[in-house]
């Protein structure tokens, strides 16, 4: 099953540079990187980075990761899954563009 972490470019750009990242401000303020669930990103995009259009939506496999994953209870009472390691660039599946549109994100085709 696919997880997704949306980075800002900037975050993203640093996160190639070095082959691995311990997230964004916020999860180094919480202590483990925030995922979102398919169902759950659009939610989060929406959240988390109204208004931000230069972001990349990055795919992990989260069965690859599971020996550091916790599906925590999060907004809603829902389960979201947190990784209680540093990302390493090889643990990513594939990342694409998160362009900013007139009503909300654009994501890849047949993601939601």
């Amino acid at each position: 099953m696919l997880i997704y972490k949306i980075f800002r470019r900037s975050e993203w750009d640093q996160f190639r540079t070095a082959g691995e990242t311990a997230g964004a401000p916020i999860d180094l303020q919480d202590g483990y990187i925030h995922f979102s669930t398919a169902a759950q990103v659009a939610e989060t995009a929406a959240k988390h980075f109204a208004t931000e259009s230069d972001l990349v939506l990055v795919a992990v496999n989260g069965e690859a990761i599971a020996a550091d994953l916790k599906w925590e209870v999060s907004r809603g009472g829902a389960l979201f899954p947190h990784l209680y390691r540093k990302l390493r660039l090889d643990d990513v599946v594939w990342d694409k563009s998160l362009p900013l549109g007139a009503s909300g994100h654009i994501f890849p085709e047949g993601l939601l």
